[in-house]
């Protein structure tokens, strides 16, 4: 019988920022609420693109459920593991399996070295090899992301925008991991490169069975890739379903919204067509000390696989906030 259990679920995830006054600023005025009450799961060989605005949550998200950030509360679980509860060389041990490509990949590349000692240092997280096994490995890798292994003993300045994702893709790729979590991997590439990047990535998980969190703030993008979507909002998940009934049926006004927005290459088309706007005020992660508590909306499967929170009270909080101020 095929195991249907997710590779990684999310459970009320929260991860709180607190805001400090005084002089020692030891007294809690507020807190922000990046990730408040998420839950999730992906399964083997699926992606999972996560979208919304700057600012709602997404790579703090992607932090805490790799670990690089302490959860406030919930749990992350993965492969019947809680990650929560691990620390030191558990937790080392774990990351393995899971790795991260990041949106800018001159930053997440030590300029000080050359591609071939990056590979290794991420090869030696699995394998026990070195010398020429090791230059191998580093080669394969090399040509599974499209790039010359003659390169691996340049720096990364030496190479262009689309080179160094690719190798911070085949580094990604070095222990093996069974889930990759790409934050905003193609948006500080030339358009004409993104599809070429998202291709790669998508021919990645077919071949070795990957999962992805794919992250970004461009549904179209998103859509492409993505077996599922999972829009957020101030934290928050406000619909969850198959990609393409997502973009298609949208059911969630932030979501309508969002879609909306997404500029069509037909001139005609792009000026006949409306743009939704929302009525009422953006409301704010931050919650003050001692305030009345917002009631976290749950998430209801109104179709097959279709799951959104509740658009009425959505618009009459926006509402509510713009009298307040």
């Amino acid at each position: 019988m095929a195991d249907t259990s997710p590779l990684l679920e999310l459970e009320n995830l929260r991860k709180v920022f607190p805001i400090k006054e005084g002089v020692l600023r030891r007294r809690t005025v507020a807190e922000v609420r990046a990730v408040d009450g998420v839950s999730l799961q992906i399964q083997k060989g699926e992606i999972l693109g996560l979208v919304g605005e700057s600012g709602c949550g997404k790579s703090t998200l992607s932090r805490t459920l790799l670990q690089l950030e302490k959860a406030t509360s919930g749990r992350v679980v993965f492969e019947g593991v809680d990650l929560t509860a691990l620390d030191g060389h558990k937790l080392r041990e774990m990351r393995r399996e899971f790795q991260m490509i990041f949106q800018d990949p001159y930053a997440s590349l030590n300029p000080r070295m050359t591609i071939l000692d990056t590979l290794s240092e991420a090869i030696a997280l699995r394998h026990m090899c070195k010398g020429e096994a090791m230059r191998e490995r580093v080669a394969e890798l090399m040509r599974t992301v499209g790039l010359n292994p003659f390169q691996m003993r340049r720096y990364p300045h030496e190479f262009s925008g689309g080179q160094r994702q690719r190798v911070a893709i085949a580094r990604a790729l070095a222990p093996e991991p069974k889930l990759i979590v790409a934050d905003e991997p193609v948006s500080a590439l030339d358009v004409s490169i993104q599809s070429q990047i998202l291709n790669l990535l998508s021919e990645l998980v077919a071949e070795r069975e990957l999962a992805m969190l794919f992250i970004s703030h461009d549904l179209s993008v998103v859509r492409y890739l993505s077996d599922r979507i999972a829009v957020m909002y101030l934290g928050r998940i406000v619909e969850l379903g198959g990609a393409e009934d997502v973009m298609k049926n949208p059911l969630h006004p932030y979501t309508q919204a969002l879609i909306s927005a997404i500029p069509v290459a037909d001139p005609d088309v792009e000026r006949s067509r409306k743009r939704l706007v929302l009525d009422g005020d953006p409301l704010s992660p931050i919650h003050r000390t001692g305030a009345p508590e917002p009631r976290n909306p749950t998430l209801s499967e109104k179709r097959p696989n279709h799951w959104v929170a509740d658009p009425e009270e959505f618009l009459a909080a926006r509402q509510m906030n713009e009298k307040r101020l």
